[in-house]
């Protein structure tokens, strides 16, 4: 029995994956997909799923995500479930990557850090003012 586990960032949300044949039960959280949130984040989080639906079909898949926020945790389960499904069966990694390339690949983009002395924000500067 072939066991795959993947991981996934997002910002700071992090999803990780555990994939093994069955019957294309899908879980985030001990919680059922059918169940999960909002609508638009079901329908993001579906998007590789219908791309690969033979394979989904013949696979359940139990993820776990933590921290961020919910656009950061969809996309983190979206990457996870490209990752899994593609090590899977590796004649999907072209049908995502021609889908959307986030798919496969983790967005290394992060939150920049507080400089000392400034206020605020990350780039944020003290206003002059000559008067």
């Amino acid at each position: 029995m072939k066991v795959i586990n993947v991981s996934g960032k997002r910002k700071s949300a992090v999803a990780r994956a555990t994939l093994k044949k069955g019957t294309g039960k899908v879980r985030i959280n001990k919680i059922p997909l059918e169940l999960f949130s909002i609508e638009i984040a079901r329908l993001k989080i579906k998007e590789p799923l219908i791309l690969a639906a033979e394979v989904a079909n013949k696979v359940d898949l139990e993820i776990n995500v933590q921290g961020g926020g919910q656009s950061g945790q969809i996309s983190a389960i979206r990457l996870v479930i490209g990752k899994s499904l593609s090590q899977f069966d590796e004649r999907l990694k072209e049908v995502f990557n021609n889908y959307d390339k986030h798919l496969l690949v983790a967005d290394v983009r992060r939150k920049e850090t507080r400089k000392p002395n400034r206020h605020g924000k990350a780039r944020s500067k003290r206003q002059k003012s000559y008067r």
